[in-house]
């Protein structure tokens, strides 16, 4: 697979025109994910109400596969309980870890145009920053994760 394959017409989309992106939302967590290798840093924002994410928003920079991979969490997570968003969180790191794009989980939809992003290890760090980020929220964590130390805890 060619680099330029996986800026795929949804991705480039999502990087020109990010969704809940720098949108205020009156959040009752938070949390912030950087990238030391290239220096993205993603900040997200959810409002959960009766355990389910009514709203989700990030802030920050980062290079289009960064910024489309937050775009597209942001739309997948609306609606969603803390359980199946991190359920979620699980189906899209298998699927940027795995060597595969023949076997994706069928729960991912969209979120599959980056089923080809294992072939290139720093962009799989770009693609889950923001998921990093989301599961460190809804864990209670609310710290500033880095994709190396992420990585460590997962085995990657």
């Amino acid at each position: 697979m060619e680099l330029r394959d996986l800026y795929q017409e949804v991705i480039l989309d999502h990087n020109k025109h990010p969704r809940n992106f720098n949108k205020a939302i009156p959040a009752n967590l938070k949390a912030e994910g950087f990238n030391p290798l290239c220096g993205d840093h993603i900040t997200v924002l959810l409002q959960i109400k009766n355990n389910k994410i009514c709203d989700i928003s990030f802030e920050g920079s980062g290079c289009a596969i960064s910024k489309a991979s937050s775009s597209m969490m942001t739309e997948a997570l609306i609606g969603k309980s803390k359980e199946e968003a991190l359920k979620l969180f699980e189906s899209f790191h298998a699927m940027l870890m795995s060597n595969s794009a023949e076997t994706l989980p069928e729960n991912l939809g969209k979120l599959a145009v980056f089923s080809g992003v294992w072939e290139f290890p720093a962009r799989v760090k770009c693609a889950s920053l923001a998921w990093h980020a989301v599961k460190s929220a809804l864990e209670g964590k609310g710290e500033c994760v880095t994709t190396e130390e992420a990585d460590m805890r997962e085995g990657a």
